[in-house]
C-alpha cells in the first residue's frame, strides 16, 4: 500500500450571502426646529417613499401648529412617491385647520412637475428658498 500524503483540502472560498445587505447611508434625514424669524421648519433631505414616509409623519406630528407658520424644506429631497405626497397633503390639511399658514421651499423640477401633474401647486404655496417661503408666510 502506498503511503498516504498530506490531506488536500479544497479551500472553501466565502459564500456570498443572498439577501439585501442594510443600507448603513440614511435613506432619509427629517429635522425640525424654529426658523430664526419664528416659523417652525423642517428639513427633508434624501428619499421620501413609502418605507420612509413615517419619519416625516412623526416629525409633523411632533411639530406645534401655530400661527408663526410652518416651512417644510425639500431642497435635498430626491425622490418622492404617492405615500410622500400624502404625507405632505395631511401636512397641509393638519396646518389650516389649526390657522397655520404652511409653506414649501426648494422643489426640484421633477417635484415641480409631480405637483403641476397632480394639481398640488393649487393647493400648496411653493418658493425657490426657505427664506422666500418665510417671508411670504
Amino acid at each position: 500500500m502506498a503511503p498516504l500524503g498530506p490531506a488536500r483540502c479544497a479551500k472553501e472560498e466565502p459564500v456570498s450571502d443572498p439577501r439585501p445587505q442594510p443600507h448603513h447611508d440614511p435613506v432619509l434625514t427629517v429635522t425640525a426646529g424654529p426658523h430664526a424669524a419664528g416659523p417652525a421648519l423642517i428639513t427633508v433631505t434624501g428619499e421620501l417613499d413609502f418605507s420612509t414616509a413615517a419619519d416625516l409623519r412623526d416629525t409633523l406630528d411632533d411639530t406645534p401648529m401655530t400661527a408663526a407658520g410652518l416651512v417644510i424644506d425639500l431642497t435635498g429631497l430626491r425622490y418622492c412617491d404617492s405615500t410622500g405626497l400624502t404625507v405632505l397633503v395631511t401636512a397641509f390639511q393638519q396646518a389650516k385647520r389649526a390657522g397655520a399658514p404652511l409653506a414649501l421651499a426648494g422643489l426640484n423640477a421633477t417635484l415641480n412637475r409631480v405637483f403641476d401633474i397632480a394639481g398640488l401647486h393649487a393647493i400648496f404655496p411653493s418658493y425657490p428658498t426657505v427664506d422666500q417661503a418665510v417671508l411670504a408666510i
